[in-house]
């Protein structure tokens, strides 16, 4: 009955995780070459695959001191009724991860996971959910939205539309940010930085050591009359922040309203994990509030 019931095991996806990794990675890393590009770059195309960057690791904050990255993601959750957090990471898993917990695992949300199978993870309150978040920020990674065929496909979950994750990723062992600097067309499409927040690099500490070039994850960064600037294809991850030994690089968000209906613009054009409790980002009934929301109550 729980083979009919829900997707396939832990044991069973990890399996599956181990024999198509390398042919993803050689995949991604094949992506640009020519001819081979036209036939690798439609298993990266929209709307099958959608990965939005979100830094959450990093503290750039408002007047009331909330970090603002970590609580775009926190609303989102919180907007959401079907909730299931994985008690591990694949990709760390897979690769023998000793610089990043293996036990912060992916969010699945949406109607969808009434088939994750049991042995993944539990069902989750938008407390926990939230909860969660804190830990995945506070141990260094960056959150990612994803919307990609490959999650339906290894769980087992048949209703693409009402799926949407949240992964948790490094820049060590995520198979969504490594082998990126030298990437196809629709790979670089379907990877984005959130709009409403961008890079900025104050020339003035800028030493031109190079640190962020190499470290950068999908090479937007360069060194130009002496000092880093951030490309177009930038995703604004946070990463050239944490690297920069001059504190040189910063992020910058205007408006964290905005920010949040846009990622909530972005979901939706691609996912309904909300049903009827999104009404333009406000609140769903029973969500606990944010601290500048009790403030103002």
């Amino acid at each position: 009955m729980t083979m009919l019931q829900h997707g396939p095991s832990k044991r069973i996806v990890k399996l599956a995780v181990r024999l198509s990794w390398p042919v993803i990675v050689v995949a991604k890393k094949w992506s640009s070459l020519p001819v081979l590009k036209w036939f690798i770059n439609p298993f990266f195309a929209y709307p099958f695959n959608e990965v939005t960057t979100i830094p959450i690791n990093q503290e750039v904050t408002q007047p009331d001191n909330v970090v603002v990255p970590r609580r775009v993601v926190e609303r989102l959750v919180s907007e959401v009724r079907d909730i299931f957090i994985l008690d591990e990471c694949m990709c760390r898993s897979q690769m023998g991860c000793k610089n990043y917990p293996r036990t912060i695992g992916c969010m699945a949300l949406g109607p969808a996971i009434s088939r994750m199978h049991p042995s993944h993870g539990h069902r989750a309150t938008r407390d926990e959910a939230v909860e969660h978040v804190r830990k995945a920020a506070e141990a260094g990674l960056v959150a990612n939205v994803a919307h990609v065929w490959i999650d339906p496909v290894a769980f087992g979950l048949t209703r693409f539309r009402e799926l949407m994750f949240i992964c948790f990723c490094d820049d060590c062992c995520c198979l969504y940010r490594t082998h990126m600097q030298k990437r196809g067309p629709n790979l670089d499409r379907a990877y984005k930085g959130l709009p409403g927040i961008s890079v900025q690099v104050d020339p003035e500490k800028c030493e031109a050591c190079g640190t962020c070039v190499e470290q950068c994850f999908v090479a937007a960064m360069e060194l130009r009359e002496g000092s880093a600037v951030p490309g177009p294809s930038c995703k604004a991850c946070g990463r050239c922040v944490d690297v920069c030994p001059e504190g040189a690089v910063s992020l910058q968000i205007h408006d964290e309203d905005g920010l949040y209906e846009q990622l909530v613009g972005q979901s939706k054009e691609l996912a309904d994990v909300w049903g009827h409790l999104l009404q333009k980002g406000l609140a769903s009934p029973g969500c606990r509030p944010f601290p500048n929301e009790e403030a103002q109550g």
